[in-house]
């Protein structure tokens, strides 16, 4: 009888929690390999949610902060030499243009918090993203390509990659390692690698102070309970594995590559979305 009724209870329980499981592990595979190649992981997630289900904003977020785990696994060795060697001037200046960059985005990420700002619900706004970003991309690495090779990070590009993280939040399809990597590139840091990786390392802190923002508000408003954590724990720990691999090619892809390829996949994928979507549904 006991058997019977577990069995029965299995076959109405266990499809639909599959179902579920399956599309957080392809959520988190989506935030792996999207976060930080320069295509938007945001636009892929708020489109991939139209077929897979609408996840909550901590769900997003958390899935990030995986990804953000990865990379900070990825450069735990310079990570700790800010550590070890944080009375060196030029460690110092450093450190302390990573964080002037997050504050900005912090600050301003409050304040648009605070007005109520909502992300677009539509995959109009997220197609033209893609395709403006996409030309724009190919325009700022030729204009990048022509100056000489500079790693050094300017105050200015320490500004202006802060502003930019604050732009991609905003505007999904933007991609905020598109915008912190070329940002850095045109504002002085004409070096891939160096813009690449302060973009990155700025990322760290964001993602982080994100994600638990929205944990302390899921709390705040009791969420905690409706929130699917069974999921939610399996994307992220997807989201860091994927995202450890991705951004290990890319380290090694940059060394010898433009972001060309890239912007291209950006600009069809924005086409794509228009024709096939045309009232932005």
């Amino acid at each position: 009888m006991f058997a019977g009724l577990s069995y029965a209870a299995f076959v109405h329980w266990n499809p639909s929690h599959v179902n579920d499981l399956i599309n957080a592990i392809l959520l988190g595979i989506i935030e792996g390999i999207t976060e930080f190649l320069p295509i938007s992981s945001t636009g892929h997630l708020l489109i991939a949610e139209r077929w897979l289900g609408e996840r909550s904003d901590l769900f997003n977020v958390a899935i990030q902060a995986g990804a953000i785990l990865a990379v900070t696994f990825i450069y735990w060795r310079t990570l700790w030499s800010f550590v070890q060697n944080w009375r060196r001037p030029e460690t110092r200046d450093y450190i302390l243009k990573l964080g002037v960059a997050f504050l900005i985005t912090a600050v301003l990420g409050l304040i648009a918090t605070k007005m109520g700002f909502k992300l677009p619900e539509t995959i109009t706004p997220i197609a033209w993203a893609l395709i403006i970003g996409g030309i724009w991309m190919i325009g700022a690495e030729q204009v990048a390509a022509k100056r000489p090779d500079q790693a050094k990070i300017t105050w200015r590009v320490a500004i202006l990659v802060g502003l930019a993280q604050m732009v991609a939040g905003i505007f999904p399809g933007t991609s905020r390692s598109a915008a912190t990597i070329f940002v850095a590139m045109l504002a002085g840091t004409s070096n891939r690698a160096a813009a690449t990786e302060f973009a990155f390392l700025v990322g760290i802190p964001t993602m982080y102070a994100a994600t638990g923002y929205e944990l302390l508000k899921t709390y705040q408003h009791g969420g905690a309970a409706g929130e699917d954590w069974t999921g939610l724990g399996v994307a992220f720990v997807v989201s860091t594995l994927v995202a450890f691999a991705a951004v290990k090619w890319l380290l090694g892809y940059i060394r010898s590559h433009r972001f060309t390829a890239f912007a291209v996949y950006r600009i069809a994928l924005g086409i794509a979305l228009l024709l096939f979507l045309p009232t932005g549904g």
